[in-house]
């Protein structure tokens, strides 16, 4: 029984020490093999692409207000209809002052 007893009482341990044999024998650093240069041409190659195509867009877009501009310059005359009747000041404050 009491060979049994030292069995359950043995406890694991939560933390191992690092043991030369337990060790496992790392490989070599590899060299991290990225493409992150080319990602960034590629990336500002189409920027370059979509710059150009806005610029284009807004010299359009100017182009077309300058048309838009020099029409727009003429005078526009709204016609104006004629009061029906001459406003008469005086009758005007007299009813005011009757009020």
């Amino acid at each position: 029984m009491a060979k049994n007893k030292s069995k359950a009482q043995k406890h694991k341990d939560v933390f191992k020490v690092a043991k030369s044999k337990n060790l496992k024998v790392k490989s070599k650093t590899k060299p991290v093999t990225t493409s992150l240069k080319k990602i960034n041409i590629v990336n500002n190659e189409k920027v370059c692409k979509v710059n150009k195509a806005f610029s284009e867009v807004r010299k359009e877009i100017q182009n077309l207000s300058k048309d838009t501009s020099t029409s727009s310059k003429k005078p526009l005359q709204i016609p104006r209809s004629p009061p029906a009747e001459v406003l008469n000041m005086d009758a005007t404050t007299e009813s005011f002052s009757q009020l």
